[in-house]
């Protein structure tokens, strides 16, 4: 006859699992996420009514205007000097050669000759002619393309511009969003912005504030390298009859 001994209790039970031993079935707080999207693409996303605006680097390159190539001036120009030039030094060949002058070289030189430089067609013309010279070397010293406003820069090698009448329709675009504008007129410049609304209802203050915010921050967007001054005048529309 055997006895089978009676079971303690207190004893551990071999089947059942260690809570000392670490729980398998449980994340680890070091592992990455791999429901959560990359940072990367998480950051490129941003909100859905988010508008990209160029920021504002204090420390990008310099930015200047664009100068204009101007070649059609500089070709005309270049073939009337150029024409000019040969037919005198034709004429001052043909002299050296025992031939007579042209005909309006002879009729130029007697002229001068013989007419004061007080009478006033030849002090018109001299003031003519230095008008002429000195707009003209205006003209070669400046950079040209005034309807090209320039943009903030991000990259050396990398340049933009934004036409003007682009940026006047963008900002009345903007100024038409507000509540009792009924017509604008926006004329953007290189260092001023004018505009002129007309509001039939509200009262004028109030449309001026809102036009002049959402504008300002029109202007903001727009990227340029120097924003221009804002300046918006408010009226009412004209009575019938």
């Amino acid at each position: 006859m055997t006895t089978t001994p009676a079971s303690d209790p207190s004893a551990p039970d071999p089947s059942a699992p260690d809570p000392s031993a670490p729980d398998s079935s449980a994340p680890d707080p070091s592992a990455p996420d791999s429901s959560a999207p990359p940072p990367g693409e998480a950051d490129a996303a941003g909100p859905p009514d988010s508008v990209p605006v160029l920021a504002d680097d204090a420390t990008g390159p310099p930015v200047r205007r664009f100068w204009a190539v101007r070649r059609i001036p500089a070709a005309v120009l270049a073939a009337v000097v150029l024409g000019a030039a040969g037919l005198l030094l034709y004429d001052v060949a043909a002299v050296r050669a025992d031939r007579s002058a042209m005909a309006w070289r002879r009729e130029l030189a007697e002229g001068l000759a013989s007419r004061p430089l007080d009478r006033a067609a030849v002090v018109i013309g001299a003031v003519l002619a230095v008008v002429l010279g000195v707009w003209l070397l205006i003209l070669a010293a400046t950079p040209g393309l005034r309807a090209v406003l320039p943009m903030r820069r991000q990259h050396a090698d990398v340049r933009a511009g934004l036409d003007r009448e682009a940026a006047a329709l963008a900002l009345r675009d903007r100024a038409m969003e507000v509540s009792g504008v009924q017509s604008v007129r926006v004329r953007v410049g290189r260092a001023k912005v004018g505009v002129r609304a007309v509001s039939h209802f509200r009262a004028l203050d109030e449309v001026r504030t809102d036009v002049e915010t959402a504008l300002a921050t029109g202007v903001d967007e727009l990227g340029l390298a120097h924003p221009p001054a804002l300046t918006v005048r408010v009226t009412r529309p004209p009575r019938k009859g």
